[in-house]
């Protein structure tokens, strides 16, 4: 919708004064029955609510966290001769792979050690969000692959409602990107969950277990490789066990352990 800038002036003036209005109502005495939430009194309390403020003023800001990977994109180099660069596209548990990247021990397997692949998840993002900034954290950064590997925080609702037609379409449309860009694509299963503790009721194993099918047929449609984590980890709930993830969502290093030789089997169909 366009409005005459003298109309915007007029709608902007309405605005302003309901608000005045609002909150001049705001500031009355509550009714009986009004639940009022109580003011943070402690400096604990209060600190977390400016924390929870610039976490929202920051999200209004950058909406798709661009800013997250800008200053790591700007220091690569051009990838070596005949270097097969890999970019990881997705959320908390592709971001939480990395700390598992010293190869240090038994317990901590490794990030790929080595490997030119690099990690792009960031914690709590949905595919649209990914999309936003597929190009600036997957195509200017010139890969042979991109792993694809999202749709958990779709189904938890995590930027607000979501249909699974939707998260398809964006996983379609990242896809699409890659192909057009030269990338070659590995589209990724949701991981199995039975419950997300942040946003519980949800019910999510039936609808994971839906998303993945279309991302299954999809792959093969397209003839991209796809990755079944979903199938190697699964309960019999169709969830994440405990010997598998601490909350029944992200893997421990023993997920982990299973999911590099699944992706790297995928990365390595894609390059032939």
């Amino acid at each position: 919708m366009h409005f005459h800038r003298c109309c915007r002036g007029a709608y902007a003036l309405s605005l302003a004064a309901c608000f005045a209005a609002f909150t001049a109502s705001a500031q009355t005495t509550p009714a009986a029955h009004e639940v009022i939430p109580p003011a943070a009194t402690t400096a604990q309390e209060q600190s977390a609510q400016r924390t929870l403020l610039e976490q929202d003023e920051k999200m209004l800001r950058d909406w798709p966290n661009l800013g997250r990977y800008q200053a790591e994109n700007a220091k690569l180099s051009p990838g070596a001769s005949g270097e097969h660069r890999v970019v990881f596209m997705g959320d908390s548990i592709t971001e939480a792979w990395m700390n598992h990247g010293t190869g240090a021990s038994a317990e901590n397997p490794g990030f790929f050690p080595g490997k030119p692949y690099l990690d792009r998840g960031i914690s709590g993002q949905t595919t649209p969000q990914m999309l936003l900034r597929f190009r600036q954290d997957v195509i200017d950064l010139k890969p042979a692959v991109v792993v694809i590997f999202a749709g958990t925080n779709d189904v938890a609702g995590n930027t607000g409602p979501i249909t699974a037609e939707q998260t398809e379409g964006n996983l379609q449309s990242m896809a699409e990107l890659a192909k057009v860009n030269g990338i070659k694509v590995v589209l990724c299963s949701i991981l199995p969950s039975y419950e997300f503790k942040w946003r519980p009721g949800r019910e999510p194993a039936q609808r994971i277990i839906a998303i993945n099918k279309w991302i299954k047929g999809y792959a093969e449609a397209n003839h991209y490789p796809y990755v079944d984590f979903h199938t190697a980890m699964a309960d019999e709930r169709q969830g994440l066990p405990e010997k598998l993830s601490k909350d029944g969502v992200h893997p421990n290093a023993a997920g982990y352990a299973i999911m590099n030789p699944l992706v790297e089997a995928g990365i390595a169909e894609a390059l032939k």
